[in-house]
Formats: structure tokens, C-alpha cells, sequence
């Protein structure tokens, strides 16, 4: 890029102004729903990996995922809700504009929703996935999902890409690996 090309590429982002509030509203909507997206990846898929390290069966890893889905979904919203709450009343403590206020709504919705689109993945890859094959298609459709909204997020974000990607994956492959470990022992140990 020429110097001048840098100028001009520089100029035109700068010349897009930003309402605080409005970026704000949208940062807001951003990390909850990543947020929500990745907690419903990780903590659906270590439930239902968890259980068919436990069992071949399919029923109770149905029953388990299942109950992991909406208790996490309104455990997300709830948790959005309060801590955007919480943060707006102290906002308005501070006697912060109104409009500039986070809204409480916005992030549990984002949160709760982003949750059930994340934890929709596990679930029908170890639900469809042949028996044999369900925790390490279910592991790898994980990792692709987490690498995607890893990067989204730092992307939208203006965060390096390359270092949420890992960051995700890594901490997910340790949940499914921690949860297989103890799926196996309890099925070896119970069954």
C-alpha cells in the first residue's frame, strides 16, 4: 500500500463517526452472543461427551444433552441479565446519559439465543454420528466451531485473530477431554 493509499484508507475509516452509545449497544449484543455461542458449544458437547464415554446408548445421551440445553440456555440469560443489570444500575449511580446505558435485555436475549444455536451442534453430531464414531466427530465439529466463533469475535472485535482461535479451542478440548475422562471411569466403574 502507498503512502498515500495508507492515507486515504486511514481518512475514510476516520471519517465514519461512531455514536459511543450505539457501539456500545452493539458490543454489548456482541459478547453475549459470542459468549453464549461458545458456552453452548463447550458445555453441550462435554455433557453429551461425558455420557457416551459412559454409555453407547443413545437415550441417555439424549436426556442428558437435553437438560444440559435449556438448563444452560436460561442459566446464560439469567447470568446476562443480572450482570448487565448490575452494571447499568451502577451506570445510572453515576449519573451516566440514558441512552449510553447497557441494556440488560439485549444480552440476556443474545445470550440465551446464542447459547441454543451453539449447543444445537454437539448435540446432532452425537445424536446423528454412528456410535462408534460420536465423541471424535462430535470433538472435531467442536473444534471447527469454536476456531468459527473464536475468530468472529476477535474479528468483530478488532482482537487478534489467531490468538482467541486457540484460546477457545484449547479451553474446549480440555472440557471434552476432562468430561471424557470421567465418562469413561463412571462407565467402567458403574457399568
Amino acid at each position: 500500500m502507498t503512502t498515500t493509499a495508507a492515507h486515504l484508507h486511514t481518512e475514510s475509516r476516520a471519517a465514519t463517526p461512531v455514536d459511543p452509545a450505539e457501539f456500545a449497544g452493539r458490543l454489548n449484543w456482541l459478547r453475549a452472543g459470542i459468549l453464549g455461542a461458545n458456552d453452548g458449544i463447550v458445555s453441550v458437547a462435554a455433557t453429551v461427551v461425558g455420557v457416551a464415554a459412559a454409555t453407547s446408548e443413545t437415550l441417555p445421551v439424549l436426556l442428558a444433552g437435553v437438560a444440559a440445553v435449556v438448563a444452560g440456555a436460561i442459566s446464560m440469560a439469567l447470568g446476562e441479565y443480572v450482570s448487565v443489570a448490575s452494571a447499568a444500575d451502577s451506570q445510572r449511580s453515576h449519573q451516566v446519559a440514558e441512552n449510553e446505558v447497557l441494556n440488560p435485555w439485549h444480552a440476556a436475549v443474545a445470550s440465551g439465543f446464542s447459547f441454543l444455536a451453539g449447543a444445537a451442534l454437539p448435540m446432532l453430531t452425537i445424536l446423528l454420528a454412528p456410535v462408534t464414531l460420536r465423541i471424535p466427530v462430535t470433538a472435531a465439529a467442536v473444534v471447527v466451531a469454536l476456531a468459527l466463533t473464536g475468530g468472529v469475535g476477535a474479528k468483530l472485535g478488532g482482537a487478534p485473530v489467531r490468538r482467541a482461535v486457540i484460546r477457545v479451542v484449547v479451553g474446549g478440548l480440555l472440557a471434552l477431554a476432562a468430561t471424557y475422562a470421567v465418562g469413561a471411569l463412571l462407565g467402567v466403574v458403574i457399568g
